[in-house]
């Protein structure tokens, strides 16, 4: 072979070859990376509409399991039966010791923020024997039948929330300092009560829970009435409860002759709200204006319109969001709070669900 054929046979790849080549492996480079980008980006997307749908559960069952329960009143003694007999059981507000909101005017409705109450499955339902002066720290309590011997007060304990009240629509609850047994005595440490209750008042275990949203850091919260305000889920961005009530007038709670409430004049004479028309099938819609206006039934931190024992249906809508703010796009309509996702496989919605709940136990009588 000569010089020049050798030559020839080890030439490299002219700078021609070189560039077209280059731009061939980029080319194809560019285009797997173009169909690996969608699937990491569902990646990323997948996990966190998961994560949503569990949130949005496990706030959507809280809330319709406690409303499900709202106004399950005592079972044994003189005062039996569902609590809207005696007193409002679904509040539109906060209430308890700490950071409760006003019991009158517009302050006292809240969009976001309801207080269920309920008598559980509790054997601790009693009457007081004597009257209870406002500033009372201890009830004066009758003993329970059938408790064990030396336990006339069976089921009573320390740290436990009750409720005492009457026929006439108030109601104090408060936290179980001390049972005294042999003296038919319980014992709190919380501020007066807000009426003066008579001998035989009822005293009962009561849960009364309020449920809001904290829109500073976007969770769904509930708040014991005592001390304790825990989170139930996160990226919540919107909380909201719509009221719709029997059309008729409330007719309890009834005071016993010569005393007046909300409803009853001393004599006996009703003066109460008046019918309402049905605008959501049996039911009205009952507005803010409404439930603020009064009459007002109960007394002094416990008042309560009057409007809020026709309660017959509550709706719930409530509103997640995904955690990353790189999956939120600009959109209003699809966010409520925009994020920085420019659309595709990155791009998760908020998710709202809304569902109705009607309380089994303010629907006894229809």
């Amino acid at each position: 072979m000569t010089l020049r054929a050798r030559r020839r046979s080890e030439a490299g790849f002219t700078i021609t070859e070189l560039l077209v080549s280059t731009a061939i492996m980029m080319t194809v480079t560019g285009a797997i990376f173009g169909l690996m980008n969608p699937a990491t980006g569902s990646a990323q997307a997948q996990p966190e509409v998961a994560d949503m749908q569990q949130r949005m559960r496990i706030g959507n069952e809280t809330l319709f399991k406690e409303l499900v329960m709202a106004g399950a009143g005592p079972y044994q003694g003189v005062s039996t039966g569902s609590l809207v007999n005696f007193f409002a059981p679904i509040l539109p507000r906060r209430t308890g010791r700490t950071a409760a909101d006003p019991t009158t005017g517009a302050a006292s409705f809240k969009t976001d923020a309801i207080t269920l109450s309920y008598i559980p499955n509790s054997y601790s339902q009693t009457t007081i024997s004597n009257p209870m002066p406002p500033q009372s720290a201890e009830l004066k309590v009758n003993d329970q039948p059938n408790c064990p011997n030396g336990r006339q007060l069976c089921g009573f304990e320390t740290g436990m929330q009750v409720i005492i009240f009457d026929t006439s629509g108030n109601f104090d609850t408060f936290v179980i300092t001390n049972v005294q047994d042999s003296a038919g005595h319980l014992q709190h440490r919380q501020q007066d009560l807000n009426y003066p209750y008579q001998a035989g008042a009822q005293v009962t275990q009561i849960v009364s829970n309020t449920y809001y949203l904290n829109r500073t850091t976007n969770q769904l919260m509930r708040y014991n009435g005592a001390s304790e305000d825990v989170a139930l889920a996160d990226n919540v961005v919107d909380l909201r409860f719509d009221y719709f009530g029997d059309p008729n007038p409330p007719l309890f709670p009834k005071p016993p002759a010569g005393v007046a409430n909300c409803l009853y004049d001393a004599t006996g004479n009703y003066v109460g709200p008046a019918a309402l028309t049905p605008d959501d099938g049996s039911l009205a819609t009952l507005t803010a204006a409404m439930l603020t206006n009064g009459p007002y039934c109960g007394s002094g931190a416990n008042a309560f319109d009057a409007d809020l024992l026709r309660i017959r249906k509550v709706r719930v809508s409530m509103r997640m969001q995904a955690a990353m703010a790189a999956l939120r796009g600009s959109d209003t309509t699809l966010f409520m709070k925009p994020g920085s996702a420019r659309g595709g496989e990155r791009y998760v919605p908020d998710y709202r669900v809304v569902f109705d709940v009607t309380p089994r136990n303010l629907n006894l009588a229809r």
